[in-house]
C-alpha cells in the first residue's frame, strides 16, 4: 500500500485557502464586518428616536395630570362655590337649627343658603 505523504508546501497551501476562505466570509458573507457595521449605525438611529419618543411620552403625561388636576379644580369650586351637581346625584343640605334670638338677630333666613359645606351623594340605581 502506497504511503501517503504531504509535504510542507502542500499543507501551507491549504491552510492558506482555508484562511482566505474564513477571511471571505467575514468580510463578504452574511455577519461580517460591513453587516455588523450598518446594524450599529441602525441601533444607534432607533435608540436616538426611542429617547425622543420617551421624552415626548413623558411630556404628554405631564399635559394629562395638570389637564386632570385642572378639571378636578374646575369641578371643585363648581360643586362649593355654584353648587352644581352631576347627574345621577341627589344634593343634600343640612341646615342648623335656628333659635329664637338667632331669627331676631339678624341671622339668615331658612330661605337663605346655609353656610355648611353641601355634599352631592351618588344615587346607586
Amino acid at each position: 500500500m502506497p504511503r501517503l505523504t504531504f509535504d510542507a508546501r502542500a499543507v501551507a497551501l491549504l491552510l492558506a485557502v482555508l484562511l482566505l476562505g474564513v477571511q471571505a466570509q467575514l468580510w463578504l458573507g452574511r455577519g461580517g464586518v460591513p453587516q455588523v457595521r450598518e446594524l450599529r449605525e441602525r441601533l444607534q438611529v432607533q435608540e436616538t428616536a426611542n429617547e425622543q419618543a420617551r421624552q415626548r411620552n413623558a411630556e404628554l403625561a405631564s399635559e394629562v395630570r395638570d389637564l386632570q388636576d385642572g378639571l378636578e379644580m374646575v369641578e371643585e369650586v363648581a360643586r362649593h362655590e355654584l353648587g352644581m351637581v352631576r347627574p345621577n346625584e341627589i344634593f343634600v343640605q343640612i341646615r342648623r337649627p335656628e333659635s329664637a334670638a338667632g331669627v331676631a338677630a339678624g341671622a339668615p333666613s331658612p330661605a337663605s343658603p346655609s353656610p355648611l359645606p353641601a355634599a352631592p351623594l351618588n344615587r346607586s340605581n
